[in-house]
């Protein structure tokens, strides 16, 4: 069964010194021939919520959204569904992360893409979370990819 959230707005403040703010999307699919995929990697754990590696967007015109696809628990093969956000960091940062909404995203293998963040702009620093259903991080190590 798949569940669809409501329309999230974004917690963002101006980022790179215009008026495009990275912004929390519906969770609906995207266009996959308009963004790259990369695998998800492990940045950190703290406090229930783990973080891939820092990643940049690369310089595409046509992909301004970061999405998740291919999500998967190991320990529970059917379950395809996670809650995502995005941490950006500003152009010029001292370390200050901007975050979007908490969206809930569920993509098995072949199914399309879903959207957690928008209106991002080429070169934009991120990281992507999620937060775990365990108090173990080595207990749930969900593999997803990152369209970007």
């Amino acid at each position: 069964m798949r569940r669809v959230l409501a329309t999230a707005t974004a917690t963002a403040a101006v980022l790179f010194g215009t008026a495009l703010m990275p912004t929390a999307a519906t969770a609906h699919p995207t266009d996959r021939q308009r963004c790259t995929p990369v695998r998800s990697t492990v940045g950190f754990y703290e406090a229930g919520v783990v973080a891939t590696e820092e990643m940049t967007v690369p310089a595409n015109p046509r992909c301004t959204t970061i999405s998740v696809s291919h999500i998967r628990d190991p320990r529970v093969p059917g379950d395809h569904c996670q809650t995502f956000y995005v941490g950006f960091w500003p152009v010029g940062s001292d370390g200050s992360l901007t975050y979007t909404d908490r969206i809930e995203a569920c993509a098995a293998p072949g199914d399309k893409p879903v959207v957690i963040a928008t209106n991002v702009p080429d070169g934009a620093r991120f990281i992507v979370l999620y937060q775990i259903d365990y108090n173990d991080p080595e207990v749930q190590n969900i593999r997803f990819s990152i369209w970007r």
